[in-house]
């Protein structure tokens, strides 16, 4: 299905500010669909104004949807939708007095203007929302759907004046309190005037004993989460309706959410909406995330200093031996040991079971390179990148890379030495090719006694259900292949 942005730059004449605009609305209009139980579809002029297309599209929560296949991208001729056409043309909010049966249900439309606030000016119109009503289980409304319809009134005088979306605004969080959480509608000086169920249940929750109804807003609830502190500033602000903001309070272990709505029509502001959800549980899940986070980072740094202390040890042990081979098994043990304490020390500062692998290649190719600098004159170079990997693949990885580049120095003797990193979407290919001396005559992978190719074999093959291959290089030297399997995302 095409997007809001791609239907908007190939079918109407629209700007940058015209989209950014429509974005935020569109972002935010699921507030106006629950309020007023209706479907909201949002028609753009067509090139030319030779009719309309259908840009977005938004279902209730709150009650029946009247389309259920998918809208946008849909166009309709001018004149096939007289309230469209009207709504566009006289500038103002149109209703059908009758409702349209033509669906098979009783449906009630009605046409809203969207206007984008200028600066210094009256505004530009941009589009049309329609606002579909499925009245088939219309009954006689309750008070909280009488309020909820008052307020979808207000708020489609907004968007015909343009004052919502709120210039300005900071992006709504997707976590953000939604009209079935919990609403208070409040007056202009900020006392209750209705308060839902679900929101007079979060205020008991809070500590509250009496009715909200009548109280002012901002006062009872400083008087509940800040009697022994200072009080939050976001918190009155919020809390009166005067800007609209978000901020979250806390009593007696129960944390809300608050969300403030001002409702300004006529150049005035007439009241404003709360939105109410408790997040008590979700911040519990939070703090409980965070510290075994911040555990897991620690169990990474401490792996890596013991690491690190078996390295030194290993390296203390290969300075007191006479004998090279054993001198020399040694310091192949410190580098295996180290390239997989590099890969914990990235963990501990990471905030996930996600590393940038990149960084680790670098310093495995650099300890590498230092390593044999004085038997070798030659650097490993890196080509590509690797991305983030998870750590599970990251350390047999990192394992793997420190035995071909150490084996090709130490056995090839290179003048050039290089990592290439081909990631797809569903695997990792890297390949480690080098200038040397080649293969020996008659090498086979399966009867190698190199203990560092059995281990890179092993990590591969055995640990990540990759492939592995060697090959002579025709320009001379070697090439060797890795593919290797990436977890679906």
């Amino acid at each position: 299905m095409p997007t809001l942005s791609d239907l908007v730059a190939r079918h109407t004449t629209l700007d940058e500010a015209d989209l950014d605009w429509l974005h935020s609305l569109v972002s935010d209009w699921q507030l106006l669909a629950d309020l007023s139980f209706a479907d909201l579809i949002l028609w753009a002029p067509l090139l030319g104004e030779s009719g309309w297309i259908a840009i977005a599209q938004m279902r209730p929560t709150t009650g029946p949807t009247v389309y259920h296949d998918d809208i946008v991208g849909s166009v309709a001729a001018k004149g096939e939708r007289h309230l469209i056409d009207t709504a566009w043309n006289e500038r103002r909010i149109c209703r059908e007095g009758d409702p349209d049966w033509s669906t098979g249900v009783p449906v009630r439309e009605e046409t809203i203007p969207v206007r984008r606030a200028v600066e210094n000016g009256e505004g530009r119109f941009l589009a049309v929302i329609q606002r579909s009503t499925n009245l088939s289980s219309a009954r006689t409304p309750s008070r909280l759907e009488l309020t909820y319809l008052q307020s979808a009134s207000d708020l489609a005088q907004m968007v015909a004046e343009g004052r919502f979306p709120f210039s300005g605004e900071e992006p709504i969080l997707v976590r953000s309190p939604r009209v079935g959480d919990g609403l208070l509608r409040l007056d202009r000086a900020g006392r209750v005037t209705y308060a839902s169920p679900n929101a007079l249940s979060a205020y008991r929750r809070l500590g509250l004993h009496a009715d909200l109804v009548g109280a002012e807003l901002g006062r009872v609830t400083a008087t509940l989460c800040y009697s022994d502190e200072p009080i939050n500033e976001d918190l009155m602000i919020v809390a009166s309706g005067r800007a609209a903001k978000e901020t979250e309070v806390e009593s007696g272990g129960t944390i809300v959410q608050l969300r403030a709505i001002p409702l300004i029509v006529g150049g005035g502001r007439i009241g404003a909406l709360v939105l109410i959800r408790d997040v008590t549980e979700l911040r519990r899940r939070e703090r409980e995330l965070m510290t075994k986070d911040a555990t897991i980072r620690e169990i990474h740094h401490r792996v890596k200093n013991n690491l690190q202390t078996v390295a030194a040890l290993l390296r203390l042990q290969a300075r007191r031996l006479q004998v090279p081979e054993g001198r020399e098994a040694l310091e192949e043990a410190v580098r295996r040991v180290g390239s997989i304490a590099i890969v914990h020390e990235t963990l501990s500062h990471a905030p996930e079971e996600f590393v940038d692998f990149d960084e680790i290649a670098d310093r495995v190719i650099a300890m590498a390179g230092e390593v044999s600098a004085a038997e070798v004159a030659v650097m490993p170079k890196r080509i590509g990148g690797f991305g983030v990997l998870p750590s599970l693949i990251a350390t047999p990885v990192a394992m793997a890379l420190t035995e071909l580049l150490q084996n090709a120095l130490q056995h090839g003797r290179p003048k050039r030495l290089e990592v290439l990193v081909e990631p797809t979407a569903d695997r990792l290919h890297v390949t480690v090719w080098d200038d040397g001396r080649g293969l020996p005559a008659g090498f086979d992978l399966d009867s190698s006694t190199s203990l560092g190719l059995q281990i890179v074999r092993t990590l591969v093959e055995g640990e990540l259900s990759g492939k592995l291959s060697i090959q002579p290089r025709l320009e001379g030297g070697t090439v060797v292949t890795l593919s290797i399997p990436l977890p679906a995302a």
